[in-house]
C-alpha cells in the first residue's frame, strides 16, 4: 500500500497546517509594538525562488541563506527543486534576532514547524550556500534578479470578429425560458455551495444563501469588521467571457460592470470606495487572443474605471488558457475564450442594509428595472443564444459611465432612504433569470409586463428592484427628472400565486425552480448519496414546506445575566487543539456576556503553563483538530484520555460542581469521547459521518427540549435557526442508550421541520441523526455538547437568515448568558 501513495508530491494541501501558520503570524501582529516579524511574504509562484530575494529586497538588502535548512521530506530532490518548488502552506519571515527565541515560543505553542535559513545582509547580493554539495546553488547581484529588466514587447495581427445572426422572434417561449434556467451558467450552483463553510468567524453577515428557504442567490458577500458593531466589507465578482467571441473589450467593461451591479447591493458611501482585483485569462500567442487581451485590459484599466474613479490595484494572469491532444491521429486543440474575472472589494457602512433578492410579500409593490442599454437588448454572447446554439453578433456594453455611476448613486440612495425591499442585478439569463430567481427566494409570485424576447433575455447592464407602489408613485417625478429616466420603467408586480406569468404565458414557481436546480441535483446525486440528494431536490415542490422558522420562547433582549456583570469576571477557557478554528467567536461570545475568557492550547496544558483548576467554565471549539485524521475529534480526545496528567486534569475539572463545559461541533465530538470521565454522560453518542457522505454547511431550524441543561434553561420548546459546519456530525448510539438519553431528559436539541416536529428529511436533518438528535447533556446538566454553532448566531447580523425584528441580539445569546448566570 505504502507504495502506491505519493508521498514524494510537494503539492499535498494541507489546510490544517496553514492554520497554524495563521496562527502564529496573528500572536505576532497582535504583540504590535513587541512584533517579532519585521516584513512576511507568502510563498507563491516561482516557491523561494522568489519569495526570499522579494522579502530582503524590500529593506533593500540581500543574504545569505543555508539551502539544507529549508524542510524537506523529499531526500531526493535536487538544489533546484528546493530552491523553486512551489510547494503549500509556507511563508518567509524577517524576525528580528533579538526576538527569535520569542518566535521560537510561539511556534511551539501552536506546534508550526520552522526553519532558520541565514541571515539578511547590507550587502545587496544573494547568496544560498549548499553544504551538501560544498558549493553554492545560487550566488548573483539583487539588481540582477529584481533590477529593471526590459519591458515586454508583443505584437499582433488584427483580426475582425464576426458572430452569427440569432432571432430571438423565433424562439417558442416556454421552451426558451426552461432552456435558459437549465443552463449551467444561470442554474443553481447549491451542489458546490453547500460543501463549504459559510459561518466561520461568526462575522459573516451575508452569504451566498437567502431567506427561509436558503436559495443560493445572493449578489455579494458581506463580512463584519469585527464581532461588535456593524461596519464591514463587501465583495462581489463579474465575468463575461462569451461576449470577448465577439467583443473583448466590451466584454472586460461587462465583467467591471457587473462586479459593480452585484456590490452595489451593499451599503457603500461612493463608487470610489470601490476598488478591483484583475485576473486577465488568454491563450498568449494565438491568432486573436494578444489582441484580444490588449483590448479587453486597454477598455478597463485605461478607460472605464479611470472615468469612474476606481482603481485596480492588484490582478493576476493566466496566459496559457489553451490545451491541446492527439486523438487517433487527429490534432485538436480547445481555446478558452479572452477573460476577465473582476472582484470588487468595499468597505459597507452598516452591514445591517445590505440588500437581498428576497422579494416581501408586500400588498402592493411593483418591480422596477434599470436598463443602462435604455432599450437596445442586445443578445449576443447572450445565454439565449447560446442554448439554441448561436453566438449572435452585437453584444451588450456599458454604452455611458456617467450612467452607470448615476446607477450606483441611485441604488445607494433609495436604500438609504429605505425605499428598496429586494434587488437583484441582470446578469446570466436576462430579466427571466432575474425575476426567476427573485420569486425563487421568497415563493412568491410575478406577473410580468408583455416582453419581447429580446427584452426578456438580454444581458444588458442594470438590475431589478421591488417597491411598493405608494412610494413608487411618490418617486415618478424625481424619476423623470433624473438623468436615467429612459432607463427607469416598471415591469411586473408581485403577488401570492407561486406562479410567473408572461406574455399569457403562466408557469409554477416550483416548475421553475426545478429546472432552475436540476444540473446541480444530477451532480449532487453522482457526488453525494443519491437518497439524500432526492429528499433535498423534492422540498422544492413542497408547499407545506416553510423554510427557516423562528419561534422564542423567551425575550430574546432580556439581560438575565446582568446582576453579575459587575460583580467580578468569571475565568471561561476557550480550548483549542491544532486544526481548531472557532475560539475567536466563541470568546466573542462568553465575553459578551461577561467573562474572562482565556485563550488555552493544548500544548499550554500539557507543558504546565495553563490549568483547568484555574477556570470555572469550559468549552472545546469547533475546526479539524489534528485534521481529524483519526475521526472527527478522535485524536484530540486520545491525547487526554492517553496522558496520565491531562486525563486526571479534566476528570477534576468536570467533576467540581462549580464548574460547567460545553463542545461544539469538533469539541462535540472530542468531549463525546470523553464521556468516561464526565458524571452522567454514559449515554453519550459519538458521531460518525454525514448520512449524504459530505460536509454539511446549513442553516437549519432546531428545538430546544425539555432539558437538566444549565445552558439552555428557559430556552425549552423554542424552535430556532442556526448554523451547522461539519462532514461528521451524524450521532450515533444504541437504543437503549437513546432511551436513556430520553428518560432523563439529556436530549438538549433535536433538528426539526418548519412545523416544529422532529425530523428526518434531508437537509431539514442535515447529517441523519436518528431521532433528530444534535445535542446532548449530562445527568446534573453541567456538560452540553451539540453539532450546531451558537457561537456563530449569537448576533442577528450573524444568521443567513432571521426575523426583520431581531436587531442586535440573536436568541442564541441567551445559552451564553444562562452560563454567566449559573456561576453567579
Amino acid at each position: 500500500m505504502g507504495e502506491s501513495l505519493d508521498f514524494a508530491s510537494v503539492q499535498r494541501e494541507n489546510p490544517e497546517m496553514e492554520r497554524r501558520c495563521q496562527e502564529v503570524i496573528d500572536t505576532c501582529w497582535r504583540l504590535e509594538d513587541f512584533n517579532p516579524i519585521v516584513s512576511v511574504h507568502d510563498v507563491g509562484a516561482g516557491g523561494l525562488s522568489n519569495a526570499m530575494p522579494e522579502l530582503v529586497n524590500d529593506h533593500e538588502l540581500g543574504a545569505v541563506l543555508n539551502l539544507r535548512k529549508i524542510p524537506s521530506l523529499e531526500p531526493g530532490m535536487s538544489p533546484m527543486e528546493i530552491w523553486s518548488n512551489e510547494a503549500q502552506e509556507r511563508y518567509v519571515l524577517a524576525i528580528r534576532p533579538e526576538s527569535l527565541e520569542q518566535f521560537e515560543s510561539i511556534c511551539a505553542r501552536e506546534r508550526c514547524p520552522f526553519a532558520v535559513l541565514g541571515e539578511a545582509t547590507e550587502a545587496r547580493h544573494l547568496t544560498v550556500e549548499d553544504p551538501l554539495f560544498q558549493n553554492n546553488a545560487v550566488d548573483i547581484p539583487m539588481q540582477v534578479m529584481l533590477g529593471g529588466t526590459p519591458r515586454m514587447q508583443r505584437s499582433y495581427e488584427t483580426i475582425e470578429r464576426k458572430g452569427n445572426e440569432f432571432d430571438a422572434s423565433k424562439v417558442d417561449l416556454k421552451d426558451a425560458i426552461f432552456r435558459v434556467l437549465k443552463n449551467p451558467t444561470v442554474a443553481s450552483k447549491s451542489f458546490l455551495i453547500t460543501i463549504g463553510d459559510r459561518s466561520i468567524t461568526g462575522m459573516v453577515a451575508r452569504d451566498q444563501m437567502v431567506g427561509r428557504w436558503q436559495i443560493p442567490v445572493a449578489d455579494a458577500a458581506v463580512t463584519t469588521t469585527s464581532l461588535q458593531g456593524f461596519t464591514g466589507e463587501a465583495m462581489a465578482m463579474g465575468e463575461r467571457p462569451p461576449v470577448a467571441l465577439l467583443n473583448p473589450a466590451a466584454s472586460a467593461r461587462l465583467a467591471v460592470a457587473e462586479a459593480i451591479t452585484n456590490i452595489a447591493c451593499a451599503n457603500i458611501e461612493q463608487i470610489s470606495d470601490i476598488k478591483l482585483s484583475a485576473n486577465w485569462m488568454a491563450a498568449a500567442g494565438q491568432k486573436g487572443e494578444d489582441q484580444a487581451l490588449f483590448e479587453g485590459v486597454k477598455a478597463i484599466g485605461m478607460e472605464m474605471c479611470p472615468a469612474l474613479g476606481i482603481a485596480i490595484p492588484v490582478g493576476k494572469d493566466s496566459l496559457s488558457m489553451r490545451t491541446t491532444w492527439n486523438d487517433n491521429g487527429e490534432d485538436k486543440a480547445v481555446t478558452s475564450p479572452m477573460t476577465g474575472v473582476i472582484t470588487a472589494f468595499a468597505p459597507v457602512a452598516d452591514v445591517r442594509k445590505t440588500l437581498t433578492p428576497e422579494l416581501k410579500n408586500l400588498e402592493d409593490s411593483v418591480l422596477v428595472r434599470i436598463d443602462l442599454s435604455k432599450g437596445q437588448f442586445r443578445l449576443g454572447g447572450s445565454i439565449l443564444a447560446q442554448v439554441y446554439k448561436a453566438i449572435g453578433s452585437i453584444t451588450p456594453d456599458v454604452d455611458s459611465f456617467d450612467d452607470f455611476k448615476a446607477f450606483f448613486a441611485l441604488i445607494q440612495d433609495w436604500n438609504n432612504r429605505g425605499l428598496i425591499q429586494a434587488y437583484h442585478d441582470i446578469g446570466d439569463g436576462g430579466l427571466l433569470a432575474t425575476v426567476a430567481e427573485m420569486m425563487f427566494a421568497a415563493r412568491l409570485g410575478v406577473a410580468l409586463e408583455d416582453q419581447t424576447p429580446a427584452s426578456l433575455f438580454a444581458e444588458e447592464i442594470g438590475a431589478v428592484v421591488q417597491i411598493k407602489a405608494a412610494d413608487w408613485e411618490a418617486l415618478q417625478a424625481e424619476v423623470a427628472a433624473s438623468s436615467l429616466k429612459d432607463a427607469i420603467a416598471v415591469v411586473g408586480r408581485v403577488n401570492n400565486t407561486d406562479q410567473l406569468s408572461v406574455n399569457g404565458l403562466t408557469l409554477e414557481r416550483a416548475e421553475l425552480q426545478q429546472a432552475w436546480s436540476e444540473v446541480s441535483h444530477q451532480i449532487q446525486r453522482l457526488r453525494d448519496n443519491v437518497e439524500t440528494a432526492d429528499q433535498e431536490f423534492a422540498l422544492i415542490a413542497d408547499k407545506s414546506h416553510q423554510g427557516l422558522i423562528a419561534k422564542p420562547t423567551f425575550d430574546l433582549n432580556e439581560p438575565i445575566e446582568a446582576p453579575f456583570i459587575n460583580t467580578r469576571r468569571p475565568n471561561m477557557a476557550i480550548l483549542r487543539e491544532q486544526g481548531v478554528n472557532g475560539h475567536i467567536e466563541m470568546a466573542a461570545a462568553f465575553d459578551k456576556v461577561g467573562f474572562n475568557t482565556v485563550d488555552v492550547h493544548m500544548s499550554d496544558l500539557l507543558a504546565g503553563r495553563v490549568s483547568l483548576s484555574d477556570f470555572e467554565g469550559l468549552v472545546t471549539c469547533g475546526g479539524f483538530s489534528y485534521g481529524d485524521v483519526m475521526g472527527a475529534g478522535g485524536g484530540w480526545a486520545k491525547s487526554v484520555l492517553f496522558n496520565a496528567k491531562l486525563r486526571d486534569q479534566f476528570e477534576q475539572f468536570f467533576h467540581r460542581e462549580d464548574t460547567f463545559s460545553l463542545g461544539i461541533c469538533n469539541g462535540c465530538q472530542m468531549l463525546s469521547q470523553l464521556a468516561p470521565l464526565i458524571p452522567g454522560a454514559e449515554h453519550w453518542p459519538r458521531f460518525h459521518r454525514n448520512m449524504s457522505e459530505v460536509f454539511e454547511a446549513r442553516s437549519v431550524n432546531v428545538r430546544v427540549e425539555k432539558t437538566v441543561s444549565v445552558l439552555l434553561n428557559g430556552m425549552e420548546g423554542s424552535i430556532l435557526p442556526i448554523a451547522v459546519a461539519h462532514g461528521e456530525g451524524r450521532a450515533v448510539a444504541s437504543e437503549a442508550d437513546i432511551a436513556g438519553l430520553n428518560a432523563a431528559n439529556q436530549v438538549a436539541l433535536r433538528y426539526v421541520d418548519s412545523h416544529g416536529n422532529p425530523t428526518q428529511h434531508y437537509p431539514l436533518n442535515p447529517n441523519g441523526s436518528p431521532e433528530a438528535i444534535t445535542g446532548v447533556t449530562s445527568k446534573d446538566g453541567r456538560a452540553t455538547i451539540m453539532m450546531p454553532h451558537p457561537e456563530r448566531t449569537f448576533r442577528a447580523i450573524q444568521h443567513s437568515w432571521s426575523p426583520e425584528e431581531w436587531t442586535e441580539d440573536g436568541a442564541w445569546l441567551r445559552m451564553f448568558r444562562n452560563a454567566r448566570k449559573f456561576i453567579g
